[in-house]
C-alpha cells in the first residue's frame, strides 16, 4: 500500500473535529483516539469507566474492522485516563479485547477528555487479514 486513505465506518462515532477515524498508510492503520460514545446517539454511554472503555473499544474494534484488520494486529496502543485510579478497572477490560501477545502501550493521566469521558483509546494496527478472531 502507497500513500495514505481515511478509514470510515458509521460502526463508530463520526469525527468530531477535523480528523479522520483513522488513516491507513504504508502497511500500518493509525486509528484516532475512541472514547465511549455511543455511535447512533454521540454520547457518552452512562455507567462507570469500565463501560466507558468496553464501548471505546467496541468503536476502536468497528475503525479497525472498516479498515480490514483487528486486534490481533495491533502493535501499539494508547490510553488517555481522566483520573490514574481507573487503571485497574480499564486494564480489565482491555485485556479481554487484547490478542496476546499484547501490543506495546502506553498510559497516561490527563487532565480531561473530549465531552467529558473518562477514557480514550487509540492505537496503530498492521494493516492486512486478521490471524484470529
Amino acid at each position: 500500500m502507497t500513500g495514505r486513505h481515511a478509514v470510515q465506518t458509521d460502526s463508530a462515532p463520526s469525527a468530531i473535529g477535523p480528523y479522520s477515524q483513522a488513516i491507513a498508510a504504508r502497511g500500518y492503520v493509525f486509528a484516532s483516539g475512541q472514547v465511549g460514545l455511543d455511535p447512533a446517539t454521540g454520547d457518552v454511554v452512562r455507567g462507570s469507566v469500565a463501560d466507558q472503555a468496553e464501548r471505546a473499544l467496541k468503536n476502536l474494534a468497528a475503525v479497525l474492522d472498516a479498515a480490514g484488520t483487528g486486534f490481533d494486529r495491533v502493535v501499539k496502543t494508547t490510553i488517555f485516563l481522566s483520573d490514574m485510579s481507573h487503571f485497574a478497572a480499564v486494564n480489565e477490560v482491555y485485556a479481554r479485547h487484547m490478542v496476546q501477545p499484547y501490543p506495546a502501550r502506553s498510559t497516561v493521566a490527563v487532565r480531561e477528555l473530549p465531552k467529558g469521558a473518562l477514557v480514550e483509546i487509540e492505537c496503530i494496527a498492521l494493516a492486512g487479514e486478521r490471524t484470529a478472531s
